[in-house]
This record gives C-alpha cells, sequence and structure tokens, in this order.
C-alpha cells in the first residue's frame, strides 16, 4: 500500500431536500475521483437539513436503516462506481425508538465495511440532540479500507479526548470528524481541537464543517474545513467559510511513523494510573 493517499472531503449548503443533496454530493465525489482521490468524507447527517435545532416530532423522517437505507445503499453503489472509500454519516433508525447520528463506511468497491454511532450527544440552544438520538454504543471501530486504517469520530464528540485515544490505540491512519457547528458558538476551537487531537494521538484528521444557514433555526455553519496531519498542521488551505467546497489532499502515512518515533507519546503512556479517568 502506498504511503501517500489522495483523501477529500466536502462541506455543503443544504438544498431544500434529500434527492438533490445527495445529488450534489455524489457530484463532488465524482469530482474527487477525477481528481484522484481513494477516501471522500461528508458532513454530519450529510442528506439532510441540521434539523436538531428545533425539538419536532416531523424531523425523525430523515432517519433510515444503515446499511439497508436508500442513502447508505445508493453510496455503496457510488463507491464501487468511483472506487473511493465512502464515510457517509446519517440519520439512522435501527427499530423503532432506536435512533442514532451514526456514519457508514464502505469500501472502494462497495462493499460495507460498518457503522460509527455518535457517543456524546448535546442538549442545548440550537443543538437538541438528546430528542433524537440515542447515545452510541458500537465503541470506537477502526475500518480496514482500500487506503488504510480509518475512523470516524463525530461533531461534539471532538470534545471529549477519550475516543480519539481509543481510535488511536485502535490504529486509525485517518479519523473523520463530520461536524455541523456554528459561529458563535465554538468558531475558536475549531482550528485548535482537532490539531491537538492529531498531534496527541498522531494521525490524520479529516475536520469538516457544514456551512450557511438552513430553515430551521439561526446558526450559521461556517465551513472552514481542513485537513491536519500528525504534526498539527493543516495540509493545504482550509476550505472558505460561506460555499460549498470539495477538498483534495495528499496525506503522507509515512510521517504517522515519523512523528511516533520522534514523539512517542505511545511509548510513555500510563494506563496503569489512569484508573480514575474512568470513574463516574
Amino acid at each position: 500500500m502506498a504511503n501517500v493517499v489522495r483523501a477529500a472531503l466536502v462541506q455543503a449548503t443544504w438544498t431544500g431536500d434529500t434527492e438533490s443533496m445527495v445529488a450534489k454530493h455524489e457530484e463532488h465525489a465524482r469530482e474527487a475521483a477525477r481528481r484522484g482521490a481513494g477516501i471522500i468524507g461528508f458532513q454530519e447527517v450529510f442528506n439532510a437539513p441540521y434539523f436538531c435545532q428545533v425539538q419536532e416530532p416531523e424531523h425523525y423522517r430523515w432517519a433510515e436503516p444503515v446499511p439497508d437505507g436508500p442513502t447508505v445503499t445508493r453510496m455503496a453503489q457510488l463507491a464501487r462506481e468511483t472506487g473511493m472509500v465512502i464515510v457517509a454519516p446519517v440519520f439512522e433508525v435501527e427499530q423503532p425508538g432506536f435512533y442514532y447520528n451514526t456514519a457508514a463506511v464502505i469500501d472502494a468497491d462497495g462493499t460495507y465495511l460498518g457503522k460509527y454511532r455518535k457517543h456524546h450527544i448535546p442538549q442545548l440552544e440550537g443543538f437538541w440532540e438528546k430528542y433524537y438520538f440515542k447515545p452510541g454504543n458500537l465503541g470506537w471501530p477502526v475500518f480496514d479500507t482500500a487506503v488504510g486504517k480509518v475512523g470516524v469520530y463525530i461533531c461534539y464528540d471532538r470534545h471529549f479526548p477519550e475516543g480519539w485515544r481509543q481510535l488511536g490505540l485502535a490504529g486509525a491512519q485517518l479519523v473523520y470528524n463530520p461536524s455541523a457547528t456554528h459561529r458563535s458558538l465554538s468558531s475558536h476551537l475549531w482550528q485548535l481541537e482537532q490539531p491537538a487531537a492529531a498531534v496527541a494521538n498522531e494521525y490524520f484528521i479529516a475536520a469538516i464543517n457544514r456551512v450557511g444557514r438552513e430553515e430551521y433555526g439561526d446558526n450559521d455553519f461556517y465551513g472552514t474545513s481542513y485537513f491536519v496531519d500528525p504534526r498539527g498542521r493543516f495540509v493545504g488551505d482550509t476550505a472558505g467559510d460561506k460555499a460549498d467546497e470539495l477538498l483534495v489532499r495528499d496525506l503522507d502515512f509515512g510521517l504517522i511513523d515519523d512523528v511516533r518515533q520522534q514523539w512517542a507519546f505511545y511509548r510513555d503512556r500510563r494506563p496503569d494510573a489512569y484508573e480514575g479517568l474512568v470513574q463516574p
């Protein structure tokens, strides 16, 4: 496997309906494939608006099964068509009353590899997620894909270092962090937390944010998505803050070994001393 992986991410404005939103992401994916990308990831609940700005039962209509629902089935077909790994975040219904904020991971041949369910569920103004989602219960899987070992950590999860570390311990080389965050709440953290996590855990992170305003609230999603390397450096420029954007970047996975040899954080961990961290 080549050390250099060409990876892509998409930040997108809401189009108004699922069909056109999915179609827009398909076109971005095809363009990424034309540019040689081997993997692409989309934003949080990419096929829907960020409906968690309100608490209304009508929004359960966005939920679908994973992997057998229409969006993930369509993404599997797209992966086969483009030869890319796809990270597709959606609103999942497992059974009546069991709903999750989920990302499906699909290999480059269209094989469904599994899913990650968001662990940390916020409940605050403009982010009423506990109304819709149960906390994730599948751990922190790392998927063996055509481009390497890939993990997912969703939006609010990024404020909690424990999951980042679990992904590193499981061998992640690249972690996609699909998000929906707005200017007034945590924009000063956006270019701080994921680079710090990339350094602490010594892998690449793809940080994806929605962009624009949507009809269900006042959140101003500010984009500025990016890739960051294990030294905490942006890989190329970040995306803009107002419009759709496709980023395609070359990630040198060889840097992971270099950094782990130079900054021996995994060697110097003290799990024997950390018992108090997991006491309720």
